[in-house]
C-alpha cells in the first residue's frame, strides 16, 4: 500500500499545469526604456556635433567655391560682380548656394573693393565673400571670418 500511495503522488505532481511566462513583466519593460534613454543619452550629441561638422564642411565648400568664381568672373570680363547675383546671370552658378548655417541665399556678406586685379580691369566689386551666421565653428573661429 505504501507503494501505490507514492505512486499517486508522483502522478499527481507530473500532471500540474507548469506556469508559462506569456509576456514581460513590468521591471522587464521598465529596464528596457531605461537602457534605450541612456543610449539616446549618449548619442544625440555626437548626432548634433555630427550634422553641425557636416554643416560646416558644406560651407566651406560654398565659399571656396563662390570665391573662385569671382575670380573667375572678373578675369573673364574684365569688371569684378557687383552682387553674387551677376554670377547667376552670367551663367557661373545655376543659382546662389544657401548658406548651409542660416539656411538661406540672402545673408552672404559680400566685400566690395575698387582696388582691381589685373590692368585691363575695369571697375572694382566684389572680392570676398563670407557667410552671415553668427556664432563660431567647432574650431572657435567666427563663421563671418571663414
Amino acid at each position: 500500500m505504501v507503494r501505490q500511495f507514492s505512486v499517486i503522488s508522483h502522478q499527481l505532481s507530473v500532471r500540474r499545469p507548469q506556469r508559462r511566462s506569456l509576456g514581460f513583466t513590468l521591471i522587464e519593460l521598465i529596464m528596457v526604456i531605461a537602457i534605450i534613454g541612456i543610449l539616446l543619452a549618449m548619442a544625440v550629441p555626437n548626432y548634433r556635433t555630427t550634422v553641425r561638422a557636416s554643416q560646416e564642411a558644406v560651407l566651406r565648400d560654398d565659399l571656396f567655391q563662390l570665391r573662385s568664381l569671382i575670380n573667375q568672373y572678373t578675369l573673364d570680363k574684365q569688371q569684378a560682380p557687383q552682387a553674387l547675383d551677376d554670377l547667376v546671370s552670367a551663367g557661373y552658378l545655376r543659382a546662389v548656394p544657401v548658406d548651409p548655417m542660416t539656411h538661406s541665399a540672402s545673408t552672404w556678406v559680400t566685400e566690395s573693393s575698387a582696388d582691381v586685379m589685373s590692368p585691363f580691369q575695369t571697375q572694382g566689386g566684389i572680392v570676398d565673400v563670407h557667410s552671415g551666421a553668427s556664432g563660431a565653428g567647432l574650431d572657435g573661429t567666427a563663421y563671418s571670418s571663414w
